[in-house]
């Protein structure tokens, strides 16, 4: 049904959008502000005096830590509110551009994807509505995550305007990142691929940001072209200034502004990319299981694999300069989280520890991919060819496994070539990539749980990623957070021996794989049994 007016009922869709991401919108409202308020008390408590703190102060200067946390603001005078922002902004303003992407990706194009937004837009809805009132919505989560943050500093002792800083910065970031992914749903058809584009141009701007303050600690002139950067450049709990913000709201309105824009030059369920037509008929490998999954997954395998790889040798290229930085600073044994004695092979096996966590969310993933089709109505129709349900789960996950082994081998090879060129130790390569399959079994237990979840509890299959989070904290900050024992073995990264710094350990190895075999079995099980969409 047409009207004249193209806003007509952005407000009922507004609130239908909030009420369908409810759960959503708080669940990371309360992860990252009980992370702030815990890493501020944490924090407090592991580095009591400014002695202390000035001996991690002196590590910011390090470039592998500059790329995990920021451009280092504060230093010679080490506070509590500098420590906690330079620690964990960056990773507060990664999550929140992730869940923006994913919002924005949700209601912009997953659901004109699935045929919902054309049965809305037979009602009298203006045709800037639906984008409106899903993009209103990201910009309430953000907004939520924004005042989230700042009640975690002030409870944790840290309010004032820097808070409010910290919390507008937030939002506003989290606000660039939705709007590049409305940009990117104008682009193609597929909520996959406007997603995957996004979370690309968020890996590009998380490593021109790594790459210009490791060029100057507090910030290069490369940095500037990250919209990251300009968060941190407000230098929080320090020498506040409110002026970068202005950067991401000029950019966050231009994008939107372009979606807007873009909106109205393609057909509804079209993308501005036109579809490249399939082939008359299907190729033999689409003919199994295996061959429907490889095809499914390739392009997300694809941008992983790509980020991992560039992750990979960004950070392996900065393994020559760990002993020019600590040698002169022998006192820090008691703060670092890597050996001083071989300090080259500690860094690199931390970091081989990072990327199997890129390997694990991929895994993830991967699986939940089958829920997905499933819930498309496509899987019925496989299996209504006469292809057995057992059959479809297990090669779908052989084939997540398979592209798994592949991510890892791929990135622990890139890690190596990274740390040859800079050293010059050819072993380095072979080695790294060896080392990387340490951590499959660790990927198994994860796929294996999600993959459990889809055929026992289909419904919570989502829970996945709360386990996904769970591990990248663990590794990105229990040893920050002085986590008990406990807490970290939950994580089966956590309990992999951390090669090539530690041996090879059978026994938690083989614990793992048993693990992570036993739920692929209960996954199998469980959905050769429960009805289709249950």
């Amino acid at each position: 049904m047409r009207t004249a007016e193209p806003w007509t009922a952005t407000g009922r869709l507004f609130r239908l959008n909030l009420r369908l991401d409810r759960v959503r919108i708080l669940v990371w409202v309360l992860a990252l502000a009980g992370t702030v308020y815990g890493t501020v008390l944490a924090l407090e408590e592991t580095f009591p005096d400014g002695e202390a703190r000035q001996a991690r102060a002196a590590l910011l200067d390090n470039p592998s830590a500059v790329m995990m946390t920021g451009p280092a603001f504060g230093a010679d005078d080490y506070t509590l509110g500098a420590m906690t922002a330079n620690e964990l902004s960056l990773s507060v303003l990664v999550a929140t551009a992730v869940m923006s992407i994913l919002l924005a990706s949700r209601h912009v194009r997953a659901e004109e994807e699935s045929g919902r937004l054309e049965v809305v837009r037979a009602l009298p809805v203006g045709r800037f509505a639906p984008a409106a009132a899903a993009l209103g919505a990201v910009a309430v989560a953000d907004a939520a995550v924004g005042a989230g943050i700042a009640a975690g500093l002030l409870a944790g002792g840290l309010g004032g305007a820097d808070a409010v800083a910290w919390g507008l910065a937030t939002a506003l970031t989290g606000l660039v990142f939705g709007a590049v992914a409305a940009v990117t749903a104008q682009l193609t058809e597929h909520s996959r691929a406007a997603s995957g584009m996004a979370m690309a141009v968020l890996g590009a701007a998380f490593l021109v940001r790594g790459v210009g303050d490791v060029i100057e600690p507090t910030g290069s002139w490369l940095s500037w072209f990250s919209p990251i950067a300009w968060a941190q450049q407000t230098r929080l709990y320090v020498d506040l200034r409110w002026w970068p913000l202005a950067l991401s709201a000029a950019l966050a309105a231009v994008l939107l502004a372009s979606a807007v824009v873009l909106a109205q030059r393609r057909d509804l369920g079209a993308g501005l990319r036109p579809s490249r037509p399939g082939p008359a008929s299907a190729g033999p490998s689409l003919l199994s299981t295996t061959g429907v999954a490889r095809r499914l997954l390739r392009g997300t395998f694809a941008g992983w694999t790509a980020g991992l790889v560039l992750f990979g040798l960004a950070f392996g290229s900065l393994a020559d300069s760990l002993e020019d930085s600590i040698a002169d600073l022998p006192s820090l044994g008691d703060w670092l989280a890597v050996d001083l004695g071989a300090l080259t092979e500690s860094f690199a096996a931390a970091t081989l520890s990072y990327l199997a966590l890129g390997v694990v969310a991929f895994a993830v993933s991967g699986v939940l991919r089958l829920r997905g089709e499933e819930g498309d109505g496509r899987a019925g129709l496989v299996l209504t060819a006469g292809v057995d349900r057992v059959r479809w789960m297990l090669g779908w996950l052989a084939v997540v496994g398979v592209e798994a082994l592949l991510a890892l081998v791929l990135a622990g090879a890139a890690l190596g070539a990274g740390v040859t060129a800079t050293t010059g130790d050819a072993r380095w390569t072979g080695e790294l990539t060896l080392a990387a399959l340490a951590y499959l079994p660790a990927v198994l237990v994860v796929a294996g749980l999600a993959a459990a979840l889809v055929g026992l509890a289909p419904r919570s299959a989502g829970l996945s990623w709360v386990v996904v989070a769970y591990v990248v904290f663990v590794a990105w900050f229990g040893q920050l957070l002085d986590l008990p024992g406990w807490a970290s073995s939950l994580s089966p990264v956590q309990l992999t021996p951390l090669v090539p710094s530690e041996d090879w350990a059978a026994a938690p190895l083989l614990g793992l794989t048993a693990a992570g075999l036993a739920l692929v079995a209960a996954a199998a099980a469980g959905f050769g049994r429960r009805d289709l969409l249950a």
